[in-house]
C-alpha cells in the first residue's frame, strides 16, 4: 500500500517542521534511480559548486522545468506531490528540483539555513512551501546527512547572510535555537525521504567518508502563495500528479 499522510502525521509535521518516511521508494525503484543518476552526464555537466565557510565544496544541479526525465516523474508522483498537498493544506506546484552531489572526502557542508530565507526574495509572501528530500545514496553522519532543528519553523523567517559562497541563517539565532530545541540527524537509507517545511532550519556537515551522498530534492510552492513577481523559479502552473505505477514504470524502463 502506498504511503499516505494521515491526520496524525500532519499534526507531527506541523509540530516538528519535518516528517521522515522510510522506503517512500522501494529497493527496485531506488536502485534504478541510483543507476540513472550516476550515469547521467547532463547532471554532471549542469552541477555547480558552492563553497562552505571553510572552503569545502558541494555540488548541485537545479532544474526549474519538468521534462520527461525520471527526476520529473518523481516530482509528479502521487506519493510525493499529493502528500505534500496534505501537509501544506493547499494545491502545490513544482517550484524546482535539484540533485545534490556530495562526493567522498571533498563534499562540503551546507550552512544552517531556511529555504524560505532565500525564497522570500523571489516574491513569495508566505512560507507555505516545502521540500521532499529523497536519498539516492545512504545518508549517515559520516557522509554529511541532513540535520534539522525540530520545531524551528515556528521561529518564522530568520535573517540570512553570506557565508562562503552560500547564504546562511543568523548564527546567533541558530545558537539560541539549538539551546532550546532538539537537533536531529536524518540518517537515511536509499529510498527514504524527509518532507520539511520552508522555515525549518537545516544544514549538513562535510562528507569525511569514502562514500558519496547524493539526494534528489523536490521543492514545491502552494497555489495561494504564487509569487507576486517573476524570478528564477517558476510561478504557479498546475501540476499533473502521476499515479505511482506510472512513475515506477518510468524509473524501471529508463
Amino acid at each position: 500500500m502506498a504511503f499516505e499522510v494521515t491526520e496524525e502525521l500532519k499534526i507531527d509535521f506541523e509540530r516538528d517542521g519535518y516528517l521522515l518516511v522510510r522506503q517512500l521508494f522501494d529497493t527496485q525503484e531506488t536502485s534504478a534511480l541510483l543507476k540513472i543518476a550516476k550515469s547521467d552526464q547532463a547532471i554532471l555537466q549542469e552541477a555547480y559548486a558552492k563553497k562552505d565557510a571553510s572552503g569545502g565544496q558541494s555540488k548541485l544541479a537545479v532544474r526549474n522545468e519538468l521534462d520527461d526525465s525520471p527526476y520529473a516523474a518523481i516530482v509528479r508522483s502521487r506519493r510525493v506531490a499529493a502528500n505534500m498537498q496534505r501537509l501544506l493544506g493547499d494545491e502545490v506546484y513544482h517550484y524546482h528540483h535539484k540533485m545534490m552531489l556530495k562526493e567522498p572526502r571533498i563534499g562540503g557542508a551546507w550552512e544552517w539555513h531556511q529555504d524560505y530565507g532565500y525564497w522570500y526574495n523571489n516574491g513569495c509572501l508566505f512560507p507555505d512551501m516545502a521540500s521532499c528530500l529523497i536519498a539516492v545514496d545512504q545518508a549517515t553522519k559520516n557522509n554529511g546527512c541532513l540535520q534539522v532543528i525540530r520545531g524551528s519553523h515556528k521561529m518564522g523567517r530568520v535573517e540570512h547572510f553570506k557565508t562562503g559562497d552560500q547564504t546562511g541563517a543568523d548564527l546567533e539565532r541558530v545558537a539560541a535555537a539549538l539551546e532550546r530545541m532538539e537537533l536531529i540527524y536524518c540518517e537515511l537509507e536509499p529510498g527514504d525521504a524527509i518532507f520539511f517545511h520552508g522555515n525549518t532550519l537545516h544544514r549538513s556537515d562535510q562528507n569525511t567518508s569514502d562514500n558519496p551522498r547524493w539526494s534528489l530534492i523536490c521543492c514545491y510552492n502552494t497555489r495561494h502563495n504564487d509569487p507576486y513577481f517573476q524570478s528564477k523559479h517558476p510561478n504557479y502552473e498546475p501540476l499533473e500528479i502521476w499515479e505511482d505505477q506510472r512513475v515506477s514504470e518510468v524509473l524501471l524502463s529508463t
